[in-house]
Parts: C-alpha cells; sequence; structure tokens
C-alpha cells in the first residue's frame, strides 16, 4: 500500500469521493453532511492523501484542512474490500504528521454516530470526544472529536 499526498481531481479520486457520498446519504439526511466539494479539497491549505493498492488503484482518500488554529479531518474513506489492513491509520498518520510540519497541533473532526468503525479507529489514535468547534451546530448526527499535540 502506498499513500501520498495528490490531488483529488483525478478520475479515480472523484469516483472514491462519490463512493463516500453515496454511502454517507444513506446513513444520514443530506443537511447533515458536511462534505467539503472538489474546488474546497483543492485549496493550498487542504492536504489531500490518497492510498493506493499494489496495482497502483486508488482504493482510499483523505484531507486535512489546516487553519490557525486547527487541523480539521475530512473526506476519510477507505473502499470496503481495502478495509481492516491498517489503510485508514495509515492515511491519518500522514496527514497528522503533514500538518505538523506545518505547525499544527490540534486536529479535529466532525463525523456520524452510526460509523461504529470510524470512531473506534478515531479513539484508537488518540481522539477523545469533545463538543462542536468552528463553525459548526450540535447536531445529534454529529460526534465530534479532537487530538492535542504536545
Amino acid at each position: 500500500m502506498q499513500i501520498t499526498l495528490e490531488t483529488p481531481d483525478q478520475p479515480e479520486v472523484i469516483a472514491l469521493i462519490a463512493e463516500l457520498d453515496a454511502y454517507q446519504y444513506t446513513l444520514y439526511p443530506p443537511e447533515c453532511v458536511y462534505a467539503l466539494d472538489l474546488a474546497s479539497l483543492k485549496q493550498p491549505h487542504v492536504l489531500f492523501a490518497v492510498a493506493r493498492n499494489a496495482d497502483g488503484a486508488a482504493v482510499g482518500c483523505g484531507a486535512i484542512v489546516v487553519t490557525p488554529e486547527f487541523g480539521e479531518l475530512k473526506r476519510m474513506y477507505v473502499q470496503p474490500a481495502s478495509r481492516g489492513k491498517g489503510v485508514a491509520r495509515s492515511m491519518l498518520t500522514l496527514l497528522e504528521g503533514e500538518a505538523q510540519q506545518r505547525g499544527c497541533t490540534l486536529f479535529t473532526l466532525e463525523t456520524g454516530p452510526y460509523q461504529p468503525e470510524a470512531l473506534a479507529l478515531y479513539e484508537r489514535q488518540g481522539y477523545q470526544r469533545s463538543g462542536p468547534y468552528g463553525s459548526y451546530a450540535d447536531d445529534p448526527y454529529s460526534v465530534f472529536m479532537q487530538k492535542q499535540l504536545a
């Protein structure tokens, strides 16, 4: 598995993002899915990672939006056939490391209560539940988490 920072505007990555959207909309009302669009993912303060299998096919993606206050994880997704192999954990480690090199020490995320595997991953990686941050409002379909580095 190879995970690198790449641009999100590649056809197979766009397809991954579409898979993520379709999955999210089976779990949550559309107004409770706080996804970044492709133009937002291409901004210079957004780091976008792609996981590729041994054949070079994109099987996962994730982003971190680096702001002066915190880095916010967005668009984390691994195709079902590639889950359980440490792809999401490795992608998260890469994104956090890249953001930390840019001065980020507080990491935040918003996910949903109907994604127990994602919640377990974030907890194993040191994230703790928190309240809403930034422009988010309290929402029963949202779980807010954060991780502070020394």
